[in-house]
C-alpha cells in the first residue's frame, strides 16, 4: 500500500466541504440542499462514483466552481468522495442538512483552510483515509485571545 498526501485547491473566498457518499442520486439530492438551505450561495459540487462506469457526476449554480470541485477530485481519485466548494455561505450553514442527506455516509472536513487530503492507493483503487486541515496548534488561548474570540462571533452575528 502507498499513501499520498493531495492538497486541494480552494478558491479564495471559498469554503469546502469534504465527505463520503454513496449512491448516484447524492449529486442531484446535494444540490437541492444547497439551494433550499443557503439559497443565494453560489456553489460547484462533484462526486466520485465507485462502480459501473465510475463517472465523476456534477451540479451546481457557479460552473468555475464545480470545474475545481472535478479538478480536486481527479487528483484525489477515490471513490464515492464529494466535493462542495462555497460562496456566500458557511459550512455551518449547511453542514448539518448535508449530513441528513440519505446518501452522505461521513464528513471528512468542512473548511477554508490550506487542506490535504490523505489518500491510501491499493491494487483496487484509493480511499480518503483522512485529512490534514490548516496548521498545527502554537499555543492554548489565553484570556485576550478569549476576548477576542467572544468579540468576533459578536461581531459576524453569530452570538448576541
Amino acid at each position: 500500500m502507498e499513501i499520498k498526501a493531495v492538497r486541494v485547491e480552494i478558491p479564495e473566498g471559498c469554503n469546502i466541504i469534504l465527505g463520503q457518499t454513496h449512491f448516484i442520486k447524492t449529486a442531484e439530492d446535494l444540490y437541492e440542499t444547497m439551494v433550499t438551505t443557503v439559497p443565494q450561495a453560489g456553489f460547484g459540487l462533484a462526486f466520485t462514483e465507485a462502480s459501473g462506469p465510475c463517472l465523476i457526476r456534477t451540479e451546481g449554480n457557479d460552473s468555475a466552481l464545480t470545474d475545481v470541485c472535478v479538478k480536486n477530485l481527479q487528483a484525489i481519485g477515490a471513490g464515492h468522495v464529494f466535493c462542495i466548494l462555497m460562496r456566500n455561505a458557511f459550512p455551518i450553514n449547511v453542514l448539518n442538512q448535508i449530513k441528513n442527506c440519505p446518501e452522505v455516509c461521513r464528513i471528512f472536513c468542512a473548511t477554508a483552510n490550506p487542506l490535504e487530503v490523505v489518500v491510501a492507493v491499493t491494487g483496487q483503487g484509493r480511499g480518503v483515509l483522512g485529512v490534514i486541515d490548516g496548521a498545527p496548534p502554537k499555543g492554548v488561548e489565553a484570556e485576550e485571545d478569549r476576548a477576542a474570540r467572544k468579540e468576533f462571533l459578536r461581531k459576524i452575528g453569530y452570538k448576541l
